[in-house]
């Protein structure tokens, strides 16, 4: 079976620190329609480390569009062009020899950079520790296991749950907004029973410290469900605003 190969000239945010000035370095690239995007990235990262230059800095890990640690802008877009998908999901095949590519960081105040590419996505952990949790007595497992759940709850709970909280949503939002991401996690516990008890404080405690880590309002673009890898949908957002609105009257 034959190989496409191709020459690519890549235009690589650079950034040596999160107080560093960055900048655009360009790179020319080897690649062949097999790689992955994150391959084509590794191999001129070897390329570079052979001529005794510093390597470009990303994030990755599972590989497999599950952990949702990989993200990056390509082109004006997070994540890329295909829809649904993450970085390393994204293959060579879509692009073709002398194409550029442009790739920077996610661009948000809330996701400073640490180096190059990566970004501290940690203002995400500290909002799922505000409240994104059951801490309620529900019993062994057996008796969590008894508790009926109606099936369009479980499922519309269950495609909430699917965020893997890779920031695209952000990224992708001329605010800078986390509204989606948020949502997206209080819609997953608040949708099933054993969410009940906490329910406005877990929205009222996560809004806030989302406002806290400085991410931007939602003005209803759109721009965060349409670059989200996992097909997050905006009722996430406008049930996030119901509880926030309830959770402020039941707190006086």
């Amino acid at each position: 079976m034959s190989t496409s190969t191709m020459k690519l000239k890549l235009h690589v945010w650079r950034q040596e620190s999160p107080e560093a000035r960055g900048g655009f370095v360009t790179y020319e690239a080897d690649a062949n329609e097999h790689m992955s995007f994150l391959e084509m990235l590794d191999v001129l990262n070897e390329s570079l480390e052979s001529r005794g230059e510093e390597p470009i800095v990303f994030d990755h890990d599972c590989r497999e569009g599950i952990c949702g640690t990989c993200g990056m802008v390509i082109n004006g877009r997070p994540h890329g062009p295909w829809e649904r998908t993450t970085v390393c999901q994204l293959h060579m095949r879509e692009y073709k020899n002398g194409d550029q590519v442009w790739i920077e960081p996610w661009r948000a105040k809330g996701f400073p950079v640490v180096k190059d590419l990566f970004v501290d996505r940690s203002a995400f952990d500290r909002i799922l520790q505000a409240g994104g949790y059951i801490s309620a007595n529900s019993g062994g497992a057996p008796d969590a296991n008894a508790i009926p759940v109606q099936r369009d709850k479980a499922e519309a709970s269950m495609d909430a749950a699917a965020c893997i909280g890779c920031g695209a949503c952000v990224a992708a939002c001329p605010n800078a907004s986390a509204m989606l991401f948020t949502g997206a996690k209080i819609a997953h516990l608040n949708r099933l029973p054993q969410g009940q008890p906490e329910r406005y404080d877990r929205a009222l405690d996560m809004i806030l410290q989302m406002e806290a880590e400085a991410f931007g309002s939602c003005t209803n673009h759109g721009a965060c469900a349409e670059a989200c890898p996992k097909g997050i949908q905006l009722d996430v957002i406008a049930m996030l605003n119901r509880e926030y609105f309830t959770a402020v009257v039941k707190a006086g």
